[in-house]
């Protein structure tokens, strides 16, 4: 099975110099925890991703409302990616390797198309049970969130 088959394609992303209040914003209206943050509004190449407790950390940390902390300040660079046309298991290993839980999927210019998330490799792995032929299993879905899970090391990651 390939990524595009399970991946969400209508994602919403934010830039660099926005407030936290955008990201915060497309969480809310979409129920998600995660935003990818794009170079532009035009040019769509990942540079970053902000998740829900970037957010709440930093509004915690700094002392400040979301309208006074900008994206860039909080965002995670160096985002592990995958394409379309990848295999489930080289995005799943991609998230075991970052040990995240969520993948911006990105053409081969880094522009994003969509996001791969453990949940929605779990959402098929479900449907496919009794399945004489699964692609995904539960114990595929298993291993990848227990090495996702597994202790970090105090590595700085912004």
């Amino acid at each position: 099975m390939k990524t595009e088959q399970l991946m969400t394609k209508e994602v919403g992303s934010c830039q660099p110099g926005d407030s936290l209040g955008h990201p915060a914003r497309i969480m809310w209206e979409r129920d998600c925890g995660f935003v990818p943050v794009t170079e532009s509004r035009e040019d769509r190449r990942v540079v970053g991703v902000v998740t829900d407790r970037d957010i709440c950390m930093a509004t915690y940390t700094k002392g400040q409302s979301l309208e006074q902390i900008r994206v860039r300040d909080v965002m995670s660079t160096g985002v592990r990616t995958c394409k379309p046309s990848d295999d489930l298991d080289t995005a799943e290993t991609a998230l075991r390797e970052a040990q995240v839980h969520r993948l911006p999927v990105v053409d081969d210019a880094d522009q994003l198309l969509g996001v791969i998330s453990l949940a929605d490799i779990a959402r098929e792995a479900a449907r496919e049970v009794g399945l004489k032929r699964q692609l995904v299993t539960t114990a595929e879905v298993g291993a990848t969130l227990a090495g996702i899970s597994q202790p970090r090391t105090l590595e700085a990651t912004h």
